[in-house]
């Protein structure tokens, strides 16, 4: 575990002084957030001791009392969150380190899947056929 955030942290002071060289050398450093920042786990209180429990995946019962743009919303944060999740295992992997809690990857994954079918059974129960295409093409996109 120590290990594991030795190893962001360095990689992080990294990102940060390769983006602020370029951004001091282009001399339009106006904001101090990192986008890299975005592909590692925040980092936590000194509270080591106490065990950290993440959250369970969407249910499909929940998801359909939400709007079409509240789940494109809760796509693009789940993606976000495999994708940060992706990063760590590949980069612990790559320092033969253990991915603390593979739990969560599965979690994330089968909360998409229940989005697009959710998303499915809305363009299916549509009406319109040249609606119900267009939001096919969109879930597929997704």
């Amino acid at each position: 575990m120590f290990m594991t955030r030795f190893i962001g942290r360095t990689l992080l002071a990294a990102a940060k002084s390769e983006t602020h060289a370029a951004s001091a050398a282009a001399a339009t450093a106006t904001s101090g957030h990192n986008p890299l920042e975005e592909f590692f786990e925040a980092d936590r209180s000194q509270d080591e001791d106490k065990p950290i429990v993440y959250g369970r995946s969407w249910k499909a019962s929940e998801l359909r009392l939400k709007s079409w743009d509240d789940l494109q919303k809760l796509w693009y944060v789940l993606l976000k969150e495999k994708n940060m999740l992706m990063t760590q295992r590949q980069m612990l992997h790559a320092q033969n380190f253990r991915f603390p809690n593979p739990e969560r990857l599965p979690k994330v994954r089968k909360s998409m899947c229940r989005i697009k079918h959710v998303l499915t059974e809305r363009a299916i129960e549509e009406p319109d056929p040249r609606r119900s295409a267009e939001m096919k093409r969109m879930i597929n996109a997704l």
